[in-house]
């Protein structure tokens, strides 16, 4: 079993960045891959980007290729989402989450809400216009 806690969210203005954090515990000293979701009221758990093991590789939503990077420190058991030009639309309740096995991150694998075994609380990142 692997715990998740996320901190780091908060309100911000569009155009600003936010720095989300995810501590990782449990029986592995570090998980698979890592990595985030983002859900709003009424709406399904969506996918926004995915991290290797490593750290080699990572997989981003469209929506936010160019605006998100995904970090792990594996040896801190953390992983970080450093969000920048934030607009309105990216205003959710943002997840950490990690896999059990080791497989590729992308579409495939890292895209389904299901593909992913442990989950965090949840952290709520509110964008104002």
């Amino acid at each position: 079993q692997v715990q998740l806690v996320e901190s780091g969210g908060g309100l911000v203005q569009a155009g600003g960045s936010l720095r989300l954090s995810c501590a990782a515990s449990g029986r592995t000293a570090s998980p698979a891959a890592m990595g985030w979701f983002r859900q709003v009221p009424g709406k399904e758990r969506d996918f926004v980007t995915a991290i290797s093991w490593t750290g080699a590789s990572a997989y981003y939503a469209d929506s936010v290729k160019g605006r998100f990077t995904i970090s792990r420190d594996n040896a801190q058991k953390m992983m970080y989402l450093q969000m920048n030009s934030l607009k309105p639309e990216d205003t959710a309740v943002y997840y950490c989450a990690a896999q059990r096995n080791y497989v590729p991150v992308g579409q495939k694998n890292s895209v389904p809400v299901a593909a992913w075994d442990y989950w965090g609380q949840g952290t709520q990142v509110t964008v104002s216009s």
